[in-house]
């Protein structure tokens, strides 16, 4: 929730660059002493001007040289502006690419304290939060070698861990979580989340999923200036309009805004039923095939509660009960969670939810509703298996994780006892389906057309 209070005010920010044709005409350059000009101006940010509040997440869209890297280098202070104002409200966080502010020959435990110190905290402060740091950061032993020997993974991990533990009151974000696996992306996002409660965040970004769910407003650069300022969903998608636009060789591409409201019928009752995608079959055989890989259950995640009973297990299962590492989007499955009390639970939940990437819920539900009226008390040592059968939605490609819990009251008052976040991972390498959150089995596709 943004505030009024300004933590970052922008005013007609600019860079150029003195570009040269010919080495000799720098030299010519400095003879001259400014009386002629032997160089082209590159102007990098022209007028740019835009303020973030407290509290408040703003998205940084633009395509590659329109300007983003420029501006946040001039935010953080490592660059010089040509032209303008930059005034910062607080403690800054930058995490601008990978491994800056790191010595590539200093050890990661070295580099701790470089990077930690380089954002203004002192060595005692440091040391008091030298273990979180590398809990957070989860890289091992790997900690005490080199950072030059490190993947990029690793150096997102250690530079993102150093961030989170830094007080910031703005945390800036270059495009570094697209880098690093599936679990500690989900761990940044939880921090993210956390941190837009109270913090500051400038997001630069090419993914407009992540820009639409985690921004509040967007700026769209373009050529160095500012194209557009807004809401972030407005924003995303006049930026892709836009790229649409320019990629339009025939010159036919158009954008219209709303004209009207569309008249709203009453939709047919259906019945639920599971839908066979006529393209089922086709999809299975081809490139397009979306195919989901269920990796283990780690009972070693991060997990949060009171602990009177435990998730033990959680598995997905055919409707013969036989487990399955590979699924597809259509297919019917049971998300098959086992959890074991350790003290008498009187009103056991157990319930689940399907994340992407950034977090996101995508889909879950719990057992409230179907126990509600039934005395399903758990004695202490006993399991209770929860079975949620339904139909897979089709997933675009990329990794998700599930996040299972078992509680003990109402859904809204209940007592946490076992919270998983990363329970388990589903992998999908290919999909046909890519815009949107998910995407559903069609019952039938018809094409008519008049000729």
């Amino acid at each position: 929730m943004s505030s009024d209070e300004v933590m970052l005010e922008i005013s007609n920010l600019a860079k150029f660059y003195t570009i040269y044709e010919r080495p000799e005409d720098r030299l010519k350059q400095m003879l001259w002493r400014g009386r002629k000009k032997y160089f082209r101006e590159f102007w990098a940010l022209s007028d740019v001007s835009f303020k973030v509040s407290k509290g408040e997440t703003l998205g940084l869209l633009g395509r590659n040289g329109a300007g983003k890297s420029t501006l946040l280098q001039i935010v953080t202070g490592t660059l010089e502006a040509s032209a303008g104002t930059v005034k910062r409200h607080g403690r800054i966080a930058a995490l601008l690419e990978l491994g800056a502010g790191f010595n590539p020959e200093f050890t990661g435990s070295e580099n701790v304290y470089l990077a930690a110190s380089i954002l203004g905290l002192t060595e005692e402060e440091i040391e008091d939060r030298y273990e979180d740091i590398i809990n957070f950061a989860g890289i091992g032993d790997f900690i005490g070698q080199p950072v030059k020997l490190y993947s990029s993974g690793m150096y997102a991990r250690l530079a993102f861990a150093v961030a989170a533990h830094v007080d910031a009151d703005i945390l800036i974000i270059d495009e570094i979580l697209s880098v690093g696996d599936a679990a500690f992306t989900q761990k940044c996002m939880r921090f993210i989340n956390r941190f837009k409660e109270h913090g500051t965040i400038l997001f630069v970004t090419h993914d407009i999923a992540a820009a639409t769910k985690l921004c509040d407003r967007a700026v769209w650069l373009e050529g160095g200036r500012v194209k557009e300022i807004g809401p972030a969903k407005d924003v995303c998608r006049h930026y892709m309009a836009g790229i649409n636009s320019a990629n339009d060789e025939q010159g036919t591409f158009q954008i219209s805004s709303r004209s009207g409201e569309a008249e709203k019928e009453e939709p047919e009752e259906i019945k639920p039923q599971v839908v066979v995608d006529p393209r089922d079959e086709l999809l299975r055989n081809s490139e397009y095939a979306n195919q989901i890989k269920v990796f283990d259950f780690d009972p070693g995640a991060e997990w949060s509660g009171h602990k009177g009973a435990e998730i033990v297990d959680v598995c997905v299962v055919d409707q013969e009960g036989t487990r399955k590492t590979v699924v597809y989007g259509g297919e019917v499955v049971t998300l098959r969670v086992t959890a074991k009390a350790i003290n008498e639970i009187g009103m056991p939940i157990i319930g689940f939810y399907i994340k992407d990437r950034l977090g996101q819920n995508l889909f879950g539900d719990n057992t409230f509703l179907t126990l509600k009226d039934q005395d399903a008390t758990i004695k202490p040592g006993k399991d209770m298996v929860a079975n949620f059968t339904f139909q897979l939605p089709y997933l675009h490609a990329g990794d998700f994780s599930v996040t299972v819990a078992i509680a003990e009251g109402t859904e809204a008052d209940h007592i946490q006892h076992h919270w998983i976040d990363d329970a388990m991972f589903l992998s999908v390498p290919t999909s046909h389906f890519s815009h949107g959150l998910m995407g559903v089995p069609m019952l039938d596709i018809k094409v008519e057309s008049n000729r």
